[in-house]
Parts: structure tokens; sequence; C-alpha cells
């Protein structure tokens, strides 16, 4: 059911337009309260259960080339307000069913000077406020170039925020807990403990961001359907405590260029008493546009292994040889080459991968390596380094697309792109025609390294264009997309559902390369995953690095527990089981609960959480009464505590319980595991203890 209904226009003087104007969420909980200062400049404040969450706050954009900014000398021509209330269907999701309801406001504003006009919208509801700037067709303002958007969010106090260092080419970052007043300091240490060294200022932080006040209020600010616009990265004033929006810039600079009519991203602002609810937020969804996607009978949930851990872990290698100096793609001649003798991506392996996928039930196989160019790739300035359709010599794609055919497996495709932007345009449609003429309904692509052409940035209005470009193509050609290192979602996988998984955070890759804190993924959910499902390819059950390569002396920080708690804590539908096959082999009876867990959802249960400490969601899987219940801990271990009345009452089920052991523990005793089985129903209780960077997983299903 739907309804729209929108007021008549309420026209006033300009004395009485510029009086504050007020409206609140559907169920009264917020306040959003728009002013015009004395100056004009339009301004802000956001209220929760009448306290203010969002101190009064300046609103606008400064344009480049000595343009009067769009800052200050307003005078409001119009203001509407409307209540929209639908229920729609995602194609895949966290439920089969979600309710967009809110409140608008919409302020129309005229500049006095320069007769140019701008429109503030607002939609105000039961769980946050999202806002945008909209430029309407005019003949004052057509072509602007933006210098800084400054947008700010002025915070109430000193709150307590789980951030990551602004950057404008990564996000893979672990996460810092600090006081707000406290980032100044620390993020110099945050930004030269990892590899990138592009970021800005001191104060710098990216979304998603969430925080915590002294009362206990989470907050999260974050941006929703980021489209044709830089992406948004926040500064703090931190004697002030006001963040001010800081925008990608590209080679030259320049942060946006804009043709009205045009529209910036919604700004976004969660807020709940409850960190529980922060989880259940579909705002950023909802401020995005309807499925775009005629025909979506091609777009499903995928759960796949795949040839890729080995050589994170330098177990194996990406390059077929180690002979060449330098890569002449085209020209060498890869047959009179020696090989390295460690190239993964071979036949021989990638059938025992698919074997193993069709004897497990897995839906797909991603192979990396399997094209020629790997030799001579990462950090230099060419910019044609792949042509995505060349296999090296010991991968045969037709051989393996029967193959995989034969055993019902479908193949998912990988595209590194080295970022070299340009020369991945100029061969996506080949590419993509090569993989449907060979099977291939997924790609993985990659934006490895510093962009081409240089100077830009992965975050900029150019690139977000180009992530943009990249997955409409792949639309057209019925293709769905994995998209590392681009640019963090902000729900566009609404509009564009073939937009199956992101990475655009630090994935478990990163416990390969010296590992990531053991809390890590407690904080993921309130922030990155916000936006959007994340391919962070957990599963895995070998936990010491210089058992697949002498040479690496990482360690996983997490139990096996918590890895089997990530299949449903951290909600994508594009799941990998990312260790080796012979690791799973070890521990058949946990790797069952990889087998079982669902992909697609009909419904989800946030039972317990707190950022950085622990996080507990129970999920329904879509068509059928299994249950699937996932904890991840941080560092201290605790005993959680949770009642099982989500499960209808009429039904008796069965429950596995995947549990750490009394001695497990992330870092000494990780593979401590138990498995023990029993009867519940909707009066169950439970009651769990989770190890330092542990967990549980549990599969509940009806007994018929």
């Amino acid at each position: 059911m739907k309804l729209f209904i929108t007021s008549l226009a309420l026209y006033f003087s300009v004395i009485n337009l510029a009086l504050a104007q007020q409206i609140w969420s559907p169920n009264k909980t917020f306040s959003l309260e728009f002013s015009l200062l004395e100056d004009g400049s339009p301004t802000y404040k956001l209220s929760y259960l009448n306290k203010t969450v969002i101190e009064t706050s300046r609103l606008g954009l400064e344009l480049k080339d000595d343009k009067k900014s769009l800052l200050n000398d307003f005078v409001v021509s119009e203001y509407s307000e409307a209540t929209f209330n639908e229920v729609w269907a995602p194609v895949w999701g966290e439920e089969k069913e979600i309710r967009n309801h809110y409140n608008e406001l919409a302020v129309n504003l005229k500049q006095q000077e320069t007769n140019r006009e701008m429109i503030v919208r607002f939609r105000l509801f039961n769980d946050g406020l999202g806002f945008r700037y909209e430029f309407p067709a005019q003949d004052n303002l057509v072509y602007f170039v933006i210098k800084e958007e400054r947008t700010q969010f002025a915070m109430t106090g000193d709150h307590t925020a789980f951030w990551i260092p602004g950057d404008f080419d990564t996000q893979e970052y672990d996460y810092t807990k600090s006081k707000l007043s406290e980032i100044r300091g620390l993020s110099e240490a945050a930004v030269t403990a990892n590899l990138s060294q592009t970021s800005f200022g001191d104060t710098g932080v990216q979304t998603s961001l969430i925080m915590k006040t002294d009362e206990g209020l989470y907050i999260n600010l974050h941006e929703a359907a980021l489209i044709n616009y830089s992406c948004m990265h926040l500064n703090l004033d931190d004697e002030n405590m006001i963040f001010e929006s800081f925008l990608t810039p590209d080679a030259n600079g320049d942060k946006g260029y804009m043709q009205a009519p045009c529209n910036t991203p919604w700004r976004t602002i969660i807020v709940s008493e409850n960190a529980t609810d922060i989880l259940a937020s579909r705002m950023t969804l909802n401020l995005n546009d309807p499925c775009a996607i005629e025909d979506i009978s091609w777009i499903k949930p995928v759960k796949y292994i795949g040839v890729w851990w080995e050589m994170i872990t330098g177990k194996s290698t990406w390059s077929y040889t180690n002979d060449l100096p330098a890569v002449q793609l085209g020209k060498t001649d890869y047959s009179k080459v020696t090989p390295n003798g460690t190239h993964a991506a071979n036949n021989e392996k990638v059938k025992r991968y698919i074997d193993f996928a069709s004897d497990h039930g897995f839906d797909g196989v991603l192979v990396e390596g399997w094209n020629q160019g790997w030799e001579d790739w990462f950090g230099h300035s060419k910019d044609y380094v792949f042509d995505f359709m060349t296999p090296y010599p010991d991968f045969d794609v037709q051989e393996i697309h029967n193959y995989a055919k034969l055993k019902g497996v479908e193949m998912i495709m990988h595209h590194e792109t080295s970022s070299s932007v340009r020369n991945y345009e100029r061969h996506l449609d080949d590419a993509y025609q090569f993989m449907k003429d060979n099977g291939y309904n997924a790609v993985k692509s990659g934006y490895v390294g510093d962009i081409l052409p240089r100077g830009e940035n992965h975050y900029n209005q150019w690139m977000v264009n180009h992530y943009q470009y990249a997955l409409e193509k792949a639309a057209d050609y019925e293709i769905m997309v994995n998209a590392h290192e681009a640019v963090r979602p902000t729900g566009l996988c609404r509009t564009y559902p073939n937009l199956i998984g992101n990475e655009s955070a630090r994935g478990t890759e990163y416990q390969a390369f010296g590992g990531s804190k053991a809390n890590h993924v407690t904080v993921l959910p309130f922030t990155r995953l916000l936006g959007g499902p994340m391919d962070y390819t957990p599963g895995i059950f070998e936990m010491d690095m210089s058992k697949l390569s002498p040479n690496n002396t990482s360690h996983v920080n997490s139990t096996i527990a918590n890895q089997l708690a990530l299949y449903v804590t951290m909600y994508s539908p594009l799941q990998m089981a990312a260790d080796l096959p012979e690791h799973y082999e070890m521990f058949l009876d946990a790797f069952q609960f990889i087998k079982d867990v669902a992909i697609d959802w009909e419904e989800s249960v946030y039972l317990e959480a707190e950022p950085g400490d622990y996080i507990t969601i129970a999920r329904k899987e879509k068509g059928s009464n299994n249950w699937f219940v996932g904890n991840v801990n941080g560092y201290d271990s605790r005993t959680s505590k949770i009642t099982l009345d989500f499960l209808d009452k009429d039904k008796k089920y069965e429950a596995i319980i995947y549990a750490d052991a009394k001695d497990a523990h992330y870092k000494t005793n990780p593979q401590a595991y138990s498995i023990k089985t029993k009867k519940v129903t909707y009066k169950s209780k439970l009651s769990l203890v989770s190890a330092s960077g542990g967990g549980y997983a549990i599969s509940i299903k009806e007994i018929k």
C-alpha cells in the first residue's frame, strides 16, 4: 500500500517566512527546525525526544571563480510539506519488506543579490534525518563549480566516536575509539599505520561515523544516493565540536562540476537510544530511488569459494612467471617463458575448487590471476596493463567453463583494473561480452593503486561517475558487480541491485597482512554496512599464516566460532568461504554451518549490540522457517544471554550451537570450539560465553 499526500504550498511574506519552520517525524520522536540567520544563512536543528542532537548548524555551498557563494543572503520564497508512506520489497536484503515512512519539508530559497534559487529538502524518518540541496532549472545558475560544501553537523558535546582518518583513496583502516577532542592527536598515528598517504587535515574523518553521547545516545553521520558528486568526508572544529563537510577533490582541486537542474546526495543523521536500532535502520536505502532495472530475474544471492586466499597469504602468486622484466601485453609469448611454479589460477587447481564447491553446495567459484599482465601491474604509470580477456597458458577459459557447467557451478570473473580507469572503460564492453560468452554472470572488480589519469582520487566525482558507469553497463549485460577499492556504498544497491557486494573497508585480507583488531567486526555493522553489504570474505579456519607461507608471521585475530557468526552479523547477499578447501576438510563439523547458513533473509532481529564490544543478530531464511543467529565479541570475554522469542509460538525447533570452547581465545587458542544440539521453542533462553575475539553461531531448524 502506498500513500503520498502533498500539502498546498504555504505562501507568506518574506518577514514571516524568515521565522523558524518545524516538522516532526511520523512517530513524533524527532523534530527538525529550519531557520535563517540575520545574514540570510540557512540553518537546521535536530532534536530527539525533545533533546537537541544537532545544534543549530549552517547549510550552503562555496562556489569557485569568485562567484557569490550559496552561503547567505537568502530569503525563503516557499515552504512545502509532504508525508510519504510505502512498503517496498528489495530484490535481496535483510528482510523481505521495508517500510519507507517520512515527513518532508522543502524550503525554497532565493538569493537576493543574484536571484538564484536553491531548495533544501528535509526528510524526517522515525530513525533520523536526511537532507540535500537541489538546484532547479534557472537562468542565473546553470553551470557552476563547487569549491567546497559547507554543511555543518554541530555536536552537543565531546562524544565518543569510532572513526577512521580522512583519506581520499582508501577506507581500509582499523577503527580508532576516542573522544572527538582526541582525534587531532590520534589521527597522524592512524594514518602512519596505514598504507595510504593521501589523508587530509588532522581532524578529518570518514563517514559512516558512529558516535555515542555521555547520555547513551547513538548518532551516525553518513550520506545516501551518492551519484555524480564527490564523496563526503568530515572535518572537525574540535574547539566548538562542529563537523563540516569536506568533499573529495579532483586533480585540479575542484570538488564538483554541476549543471542545473541537479541535486547533491542526501546527508544522513541516524539517532537512537538503542544500538540495535542503528543496525536496524533502513533510512539510507529509503533515500535512494526504487529499482531501475526492469528485469531482475538474473540477480541472485551467491555463496562462493575462490582461488584467492592462498595468494593473499603468500602461498601462491597471481603472476605466471618471474622471468619478465616488464609486461608487454599482447606482445609477450607466455608459452616461451618459464612458469614460476606458484601460479594459482591453473586448470588443475581451479577444477579442485569447482569440485569442492559442487560437493558442498556452493553457487560459484572466483578465480584471480587468470589473465595475463600480473607480472608488472602495480605502481607504474602505464595506461595499458590488462585487457580482461587474455588468459595465461595454464588457464583454459572454455575448458573451465565446460567443467563448471557440468558440476553445476558458476564461475565469477575477476577484473583488476590496476586503477587504470580509461583502459578499463575502453575494454568494458568487450570484457563483459567475453564474460557472457563464457558463462560468467558476476564480476569482482578491483581498483588497487593510484588512479590513472594522474591526480584523480578514488572518491572524487570523476571516479564516482566511473563506478556508476561500470555498474550500469554491467546491468546492460545482466552482470552482477562486486566492486573492491571503490567508493563506500550509500544505498545505491536499492536502485541497482546488481551491485551485489562491495569491499570499501578493511576486510579479511588484512588479517593476512599483519592482522586487524579483534573487535573490528563489532564496529563495521555500525559504520560501513549501513550503506550496503560488504564482501568481507569471512570463514578463515587456519589462523596461523606461517602454516601457509613461512615468511608470513601474521595471525587472524578471531576464533572459528567468530568466523562462523560473521555470516549472520556481516550482512551480504554475496558470501565467500574464503579459506582453503583443505582447511575446511579438517573441521567439517564447523564447516557445516557455512554450508547451511542462508544468504537471503525474510526477517532480521537485532538482539543485542554495543559498538566495539558485541553484536548478536537473528535472521530468518527467506522462504523457510529456518533461523540463524550470530554473535561476534570484542576483547572482553562476556556471557551473552538471549531469548528465542522471535520463533513461531506454535512450532518446535532443533538448534545446533557452534560456540567458543571454555579455553578459546582469538590469539592463544582460536580453533577451540564446541558443537551442541538441543530442542528449543520461542520460550527458550540461551546463555553462552563468548571468548575474547570470539562468538557463537546457531542454526535453528523447524522440527516437522
